[in-house]
């Protein structure tokens, strides 16, 4: 179910029994001592993959290069603006939706997606024949609880303990590092105003989180959780694709 995996054949032969492909996307940026760089486009990708499997439906390639300029004073991050992601993400859907799919599933891993792809949804909605739905892999209502009963506040912000143990279970396992100890925890008024990837510029991001964790306890995370969420979370994909009205 991977389109890079097809012939156009069987893209062709697809379209002829479904119009829906998933869409996954992430960032590639720090995640602290003991999280990889690709860990949102890894995470998304993973999911994404396992859920087109269960569902029969097509996955594209993973969207990897998206907005990160807070993290960039972190070697390794590479981020490009909003206004390119913007019109990048424009023109795969235009294209998309020109060879004949009607329904385009993003699946996020990304905070500083949300907002432009979301914009994006709503200018799509004027187009004849298309919907797009817009969800993060942690949406899924199973995703949500297992993170609270593993984590609870220590999930935190960025390099969270659950993006971590998806890809120590499906990746590499890092060692902890600086991570082995609890980073400082975040007041719910900072994680409101920071929601959605607000962390300002890039020097002074560094400064206050100097390990690149936000509030997170990378060091909670282990294979053995990271198997239950990734279960979780392509469960719930696989189950509001086949839910999608058509």
């Amino acid at each position: 179910m991977r389109l890079d995996l097809c012939s156009w054949l069987e893209v062709e032969a697809y379209l002829k029994r479904s119009r829906t492909i998933i869409l996954p996307m992430g960032s590639t940026e720090q995640h602290g001592p003991m999280g990889l760089i690709g860990t949102d486009a890894l995470c998304a990708q993973t999911i994404a993959r396992l859920a087109g499997e269960r569902a029969a439906t097509l996955v594209a390639p993973t969207l990897a290069l998206t907005p990160a300029p807070f993290n960039t004073a972190f070697p390794g991050t590479i981020s490009v603006s909003v206004e390119t992601f913007k019109a990048m993400v424009s023109e795969i859907v235009a294209c998309l939706h020109g060879q004949g799919f009607q329904r385009i599933f993003f699946l996020n891993g990304h905070g500083a997606n949300l907002e432009p792809v979301l914009q994006i949804a709503d200018e799509a909605e004027a187009r004849k024949n298309l919907e797009i739905r817009v969800r993060s892999w942690w949406d899924f209502e199973a995703v949500g609880t297992l993170r609270k009963e593993l984590y609870g506040d220590w999930e935190g912000m960025h390099a969270t303990p659950s993006e971590v143990a998806i890809t120590q279970a499906t990746h590499r396992i890092l060692p902890p590092g600086a991570a082995a100890e609890p980073p400082r925890k975040l007041s719910p008024d900072y994680i409101r105003r920071h929601a959605g990837d607000r962390h300002g510029p890039p020097d002074e991001h560094r400064r206050s989180f100097p390990d690149g964790r936000v509030g997170s306890h990378s060091a909670l995370a282990t294979p053995e959780h990271g198997k239950a969420l990734l279960e979780a979370a392509v469960a719930g994909l696989a189950e509001d694709l086949e839910n999608w009205p058509i």
